[in-house]
């Protein structure tokens, strides 16, 4: 897992903003690890306009969390994949919690992990995932089955 040094600070972007570069990263695991994924299939994700992810692209670009090639394709500076796979994995350690240990609705928990998700701080979701580590809990990996993506915060 990343450490502080390598994210700026957990929150520095808005929801929406962490939401688009969660979905970057998360595309690029599905497409095993591609560099730069295509910024359509970040709109596809998310189901918004093509117009929003070049909007939100222009801010991640400024802040220094990604870098565009060529034809479009997005990929994530070292910063903006450190910053993502904390998203990511503060998702997935929510979501376990949530379904695991209060037995909510898997659509509903991915719901609910991702409004929660922007608001831990880095410390409290690090302590959190090792408490459940500690009680024999793995975070699961999400991927087809992830209603996460079908909105965005604005």
């Amino acid at each position: 897992m990343p450490s502080s040094s390598e994210v700026r600070e957990l929150h520095s972007l808005t929801m929406a903003n962490e939401d688009y570069l969660e979905a970057i990263w998360r595309i690029m695991l599905d497409e095993d690890g591609a560099e730069a994924v295509r910024s359509v299939a970040v709109a596809e994700l998310l189901d918004v306009s093509k117009a929003s992810v070049a909007k939100a692209l222009v801010t991640l670009k400024d802040k220094g969390y990604v870098v565009q090639h060529r034809y479009g394709r997005v990929g994530l500076t070292d910063e903006g994949q450190a910053y993502a796979e904390l998203l990511w994995k503060c998702h997935r350690m929510l979501r376990t919690f949530l379904e695991e240990e209060l037995g909510v609705e898997p659509k509903t928990a991915d719901a609910e992990a991702c409004l929660m998700e922007h608001a831990l701080s880095e410390d409290t979701m690090r302590r959190w995932t090792r408490h459940l580590e500690e009680h024999g809990m793995q975070v699961k990996e999400f991927s087809e089955d992830s209603a996460h993506g079908t909105h965005i915060h604005e």
